[in-house]
């Protein structure tokens, strides 16, 4: 388990929702924090870099800022490491995972619209050979992401 600095769990319990919607948000979280925006900026590329945290994003409810879908591919064994590469060349791939499944890689495609969603889609399927089976959003469900790293 890997041991955080006080300052980076209070930064990681208190920025995991509510981020501040300002032209300088880390400025805001530095204030809060009480140090400076420089070493908010600085703690959260050490935590990026020690894979403690994998992104610092926005979480965008589906369709309200483009189009997106979660695709499913089955990529023989021997392919997968290759192909799994190739979709993540995409910059409209987000994310791929390999799942125990017959339908073995598994990725979201984020677009601008859903026209070039499909295109990203028959592109990954027309260059790898492998079909590509899309399973576009049908019903939303709102899960809360965030957890605590600060232990009380």
């Amino acid at each position: 388990m890997t041991t955080l600095p006080d300052t980076a769990r209070s930064l990681i319990d208190g920025f995991q929702r509510d981020f501040p919607l300002s032209p300088r948000p880390y400025a805001v979280i530095a204030a809060r924090l009480g140090i400076d925006e420089e070493t908010v900026l600085s703690i959260l590329r050490q935590l990026e870099a020690s894979g403690v945290l994998s992104r610092v994003g926005a979480v965008v409810e589906p369709h309200r800022a483009g189009s997106s879908t979660l695709a499913a591919m089955s990529v023989p064994p021997y392919a997968l490491s290759q192909i799994a590469d190739f979709v993540s060349g995409f910059a409209e791939v987000n994310h791929n995972y390999e799942r125990e499944h017959r339908l073995n890689l598994w990725f979201v495609v984020h677009a601008p619209n859903g026209a070039r969603v499909r295109q990203v889609l028959r592109e990954i399927e027309y260059r790898t050979g492998v079909p590509v089976v899309d399973l576009p959003l049908e019903e939303a469900f709102r899960l809360d992401l965030g957890f605590p790293v600060q232990w009380h």
